[in-house]
């Protein structure tokens, strides 16, 4: 969903320190009218971002308080368990709050700024992570050894505060093998090989990968593992990410391929690896039947290729 707004710049009135008062804010429309992605724009009807002060008016504006998941949690497009969702937060990640009403909170996640709603529960005090998890799940342990009681798990790229205890990393939450987390600075050397940790997965509208993933989810954890940010839609990585190749030039290991509200990432010149709602599921395919089945219903499936490494 897209919104126009108008520009407008803020200025400080000369005499609003009369009294002892702070300084006043004053708002003028000086610009042409910008396009905002509610997407990615925090604003509503009462309520906006600081960030945009100086970009639309609102009512008021608040400055974003940063919590971190405590547990993996949907981001939805409104304050209900029964709204569609929009993206996920895993554990450790950070959510900027900008507003809290009973049980939500309204924000956005601050790895990619997508906006929307969580359980206000499911947020804690902000952490500074030392590991992130690299396995496509981890369990963790009551102790320091594969013998003691596994008491939950965490999925690939949930993040941590821990410290080295015996081949494991303790944590709050309980005991991580050293095998499955990394440290947080740590990046991996192969997209694809990220993205194939999830083969098989179910698919999940809006998932990044805890409990279920979606196509955009898939390949924006599998590009983040390497160093790379993507943003969170189709729209958007097809329009951000890397270079676009030419029509003629051959597909390699980790080019991106937009279709339709779909992307995925290549395993080799003629397989692509994609979180899809035809399988329900994280599958390798060729790229051909992919383009078979969209075609009847697409004149273009293809809408762009991209690389993101030279």
């Amino acid at each position: 969903m897209r919104s126009e707004s108008p520009s407008i710049s803020r200025r400080c009135a000369a005499d609003s320190t009369a009294g002892g008062r702070p300084p006043a804010t004053a708002f003028h429309l000086d610009g042409p009218t910008r396009v905002l992605d509610a997407r990615t724009s925090a604003f509503r009807s009462d309520i906006a971002d600081v960030a945009l002060a100086g970009t639309l008016f609102a009512p008021h504006y608040a400055a974003p308080m940063s919590r971190s998941a405590l547990s993996g949690t949907m981001i939805r497009n409104a304050p209900s368990h029964q709204a569609e969702a929009a993206s996920q937060l895993l554990v450790g990640e950070e959510f900027a709050v900008l507003d809290l009403t009973g049980d939500w909170a309204w924000g956005y996640s601050r790895h990619d700024h997508y906006v929307g709603y969580v359980v206000a529960d499911s947020l804690g005090a902000p952490i500074q992570p030392t590991h992130r998890v690299a396995v496509r799940e981890a369990l963790l342990f009551a102790g320091p050894s594969i013998k003691s009681p596994a008491i939950g798990a965490l999925p690939f790229g949930a993040k941590v505060v821990g410290e080295a205890d015996n081949g494991f990393i303790r944590t709050s939450g309980g005991f991580l093998h050293h095998r499955h987390a990394i440290a947080i600075d740590e990046r991996a050397a192969d997209a694809v090989a990220v993205a194939e940790i999830f083969l098989g997965m179910p698919y999940l509208w809006g998932g990044r990968g805890d409990d279920g993933i979606d196509c955009s989810g898939l390949t924006q954890v599998a590009l983040a593992a390497t160093g790379v940010i993507a943003p969170r839609d189709t729209d958007m990585q097809r329009e951000s990410l890397g270079e676009l190749l030419p029509e003629e030039a051959p597909l390699r290991r980790g080019d991106i391929v937009s279709f339709p509200g779909h992307v995925g990432l290549m395993v080799d010149e003629t397989r692509l690896i994609h979180a899809n709602a035809h399988w329900m599921s994280v599958v390798i395919e060729p790229l051909a039947d992919v383009v078979a089945r969209l075609a009847t219903h697409h004149d273009r499936p293809i809408l762009s290729r991209r690389r993101t490494t030279a």
